[in-house]
């Protein structure tokens, strides 16, 4: 268990003169493990209780995490830095309710520029999915959610994402994006033979992304876009379990939930599954063998 210290900020202004002060004191986007706004629209980030951790976390390591408050807290998943000054977030659909998540995404992704990252992934916990886009922290936000588009990666060409209760995955490229922004220009790119897509892990790696399906895993190479999407494993397995992410030449962060038309309810923290020389291939044995999979 990692001990976290949490700091609360009553107000946008004040997150980004938090974050500045916190970068004073060696935090950098990989030491960000939550971020969470109440239904006041104040916000929450925890942080590692001991600043040395810092450069020791991992994405997976943050997906495996519980976050260190209880109560009605919505939470963001990732917050992007796109070219120009605008922002892509994921997160709590109740975010938007909030009325201050707009200008908390840009106070992070401001605060990103500091360290040259262009994202920072956040820990895993049990929401219904939302996704938004801003040109700029003054302009009015995009509830990309409104049109079912949700789990928003950024990839080397654009953007894709997922539809809510469709097996097919779509994409947008950063060219269209800057020319109309993300209201409109998503193309059909992949279509899952495994139902419908259910989860996207939250970032690539390798050119590696695995999605959530119905009744599997699938894993693709998105190398080749916006032309093309190749298959390069399918992995039947018992639905509820989901891929967020990964750690590089490690471990997969594997999660459980119940399946519903939208995605997975009720997931939990993920757990680290498999060997720095795991595929997704092996991810049904070593499930087994932690006694995780029942069938």
């Amino acid at each position: 268990m990692l001990a976290t210290r949490v700091y609360h900020y009553r107000d946008p202004a004040a997150v980004i003169l938090g974050l500045k002060e916190l970068r004073k004191k060696g935090l950098t986007p990989r030491g960000i493990l939550f971020v969470a706004l109440d239904p006041r629209g104040e916000t929450y980030i925890a942080v590692p209780g001991d600043a040395d951790a810092v450069s020791n976390i991992r994405v997976g390591d943050k997906l495996s995490l519980e976050p260190p408050w209880e109560g009605r807290y919505f939470h963001f998943d990732s917050v992007h830095r796109l070219p120009g000054d605008s922002v892509l977030f994921n997160g709590d659909r109740r975010l938007g309710d909030t009325g201050s998540a707009v200008e908390v995404a840009c106070a992070i992704s401001e605060w990103l520029k500091g360290s040259s990252a262009r994202n920072v992934f956040l820990g895993c916990t049990p929401h219904q999915p939302g996704s938004w886009w801003a040109e700029d922290p003054r302009s009015s936000v995009v509830d990309l959610h409104a049109a079912g588009f949700v789990d928003c990666v950024v990839t080397t060409s654009g953007i894709l994402a997922r539809r809510i209760d469709e097996p097919k995955l779509y994409h947008i490229d950063f060219a269209q994006v800057a020319h109309k922004g993300l209201r409109e220009g998503w193309q059909e790119v992949f279509t899952s033979e495994m139902g419908n897509i259910l989860l996207l892990e939250r970032r690539v790696l390798g050119y590696r992304l695995v999605l959530t399906c119905e009744t599997g895993l699938i894993e693709i190479d998105v190398s080749h876009l916006p032309d093309l999407v190749i298959e390069t494993a399918r992995v039947p397995m018992k639905s509820g379990f989901g891929v967020v992410g990964r750690i590089d030449g490690g471990a997969f962060a594997v999660t459980a939930g119940r399946v519903e038309p939208w995605g997975l309810s009720d997931v939990s923290p993920a757990m680290l599954v498999g060997s720095p020389n795991s595929s997704i291939l092996d991810l049904p044995r070593t499930l087994q063998a932690m006694a995780l999979d029942d069938e």
